[in-house]
């Protein structure tokens, strides 16, 4: 087991390096717009920026590792996000910050694609879940590391954007220097809306509401956070406490929804976030460690949505389509991320704070009241037909490649001296 995380090392220590320059900007951007005067509107574009970038990388980025290779293609994508954020530290202007971060986007998800596409060649079946778990668990660190930094290194200058910089071109060097044989193409998915609606229609609808609501709270959480009075490491402290909470909550609701109708644990997950909507919305907390426990409350909702709603579709999908099931829904919550901030940034700034848990709180109630609606219309997956829940990392660095990497910790090891059994379900 040691021998194989060693092996990929260097991959494991390049997106470390890549998640941590991910988490500073994730939240250094929000916080040092407010400083130079940009709107919650403008803010709210980031997200959507962001957003448009990042699906863009995921259907279009297989394309240039194709004609590319994959050392060429992963540094393409690490230059480009070093030099946006370059870009962006020389011009503060709202327009260019927004057609930056989606740039970055784009390349982030490219990077991330091609690390995860050497990570599942590598991976065999008996150390496949040790290695997605580590993956995700380095990713999940480091990301926390990054939107610690600005607790310590202040937000005005551009001293967060050259670290951020640094770590972004620092993250190709490990995979440029890896002996590692190229691996087999990326995946690839297409959005196909009318073909996932006769497959789960909650699914379709809660995961775009879901990328309204968690693409909103992602963006917005910091600026959130500043306007109620917290410090910069109030602020960390927010936003990251949302994610861990979310990360670790994802356990017992999966091992929950493996053992009932997955429609009931989103209704259970829809009524607690609403009431936490309804906190945020009616008692603003007035201290840090106040909006501390709150956040890790809201994150333990929200997060969970999506991995649930993934598993519920594919209780209805045939086994050669969970692949597109999951990348389709992948895109979709992608779609919710555009539209989410756009929103809430418009209502932040024609209102105040609250409007970030208005679109929030619609969102959760809309879900609500859809799931109770669907439970009347059909019947739940018989138990020895559901797929396997797997936790997914609340973070906005989801690819068709992550899962393909979940994907395969339920496919079965060729007995042909190691070989991958043939699956439909590979790209």
């Amino acid at each position: 087991m040691p021998r194989s995380l060693l092996s990929i090392a260097s991959l494991l220590l390049g997106s470390a390096f890549l998640f941590f320059a991910g988490g500073l900007t994730g939240v250094l951007l929000p916080v040092r717009g407010g400083i130079e005067g940009f709107s919650s509107f403008w803010l709210g574009l980031l997200g959507t920026g962001w957003a448009v970038g990042y699906v863009s990388g995921c259907l279009y980025v297989p394309r240039i590792v194709t004609r590319s290779g994959h050392i060429r293609a992963y540094s393409v994508m690490a230059a480009c996000a070093c030099i946006s954020i370059l870009l962006t530290s020389m011009l503060m202007v709202p327009i260019a910050w927004v057609v930056l971060r989606a740039l970055a986007g784009f390349a982030f998800a490219g990077a991330a694609m091609i690390v995860e596409s050497w990570l599942t060649e590598r991976s065999s079946s008996s150390v496949r879940g040790v290695i997605f778990g580590t993956y995700t668990m380095v990713n999940l660190f480091a990301t926390t590391v990054g939107q610690m930094v600005i607790a310590v290194v202040p937000a005005e200058g551009v001293h967060l954007f050259t670290i951020s910089a640094i770590f972004y071109v620092v993250a190709l060097l490990p995979t440029a220097l890896t002996r590692s044989p190229a691996p087999a193409p990326l995946a690839r998915v297409t959005l196909d809306v009318a073909k996932l609606w006769r497959n789960s229609p909650i699914a379709v609808v809660a995961v775009f509401l879901t990328g309204v609501s968690n693409g909103t709270f992602g963006t917005l959480a910091a600026v959130y956070g500043r306007d109620i009075g917290l410090d910069l490491a109030g602020i960390a402290l927010f936003v990251s406490a949302s994610i861990l909470a979310g990360a670790a909550t994802q356990i017992p609701v999966g091992y929950i929804s493996d053992k009932m109708d997955r429609r009931y644990v989103v209704i259970g997950i829809a009524i607690v976030a609403i009431i936490s909507d309804g906190f945020f919305l009616n008692n603003a907390p007035k201290d840090t460690w106040s909006a501390v426990i709150h956040a890790a409350v809201f994150g333990a909702a929200i997060f969970t949505f999506y991995p649930v709603l993934v598993a519920h579709a594919n209780d209805h999908a045939a086994p050669e389509d969970s692949l597109q099931t999951s990348g389709g829904l992948l895109l979709m919550i992608g779609v919710g991320s555009i539209v989410g901030p756009l929103i809430a940034g418009a209502l932040m700034s024609a209102w105040n704070e609250q409007g970030l848990f208005i679109v929030t709180l619609v969102s959760h109630t809309l879900i609500l009241l859809y799931a109770i609606w669907r439970l009347t219309q059909r019947k739940a997956a018989p138990g020895d037909e559901k797929s396997r829940f797997i936790p997914i990392a609340p973070m906005r660095t989801r690819t068709p490649q992550t899962i393909l990497m979940a994907d395969q910790l339920a496919e079965p090891e060729a007995d042909d001296g190691g070989e991958k059994a043939t699956s439909a379900r590979q790209p």
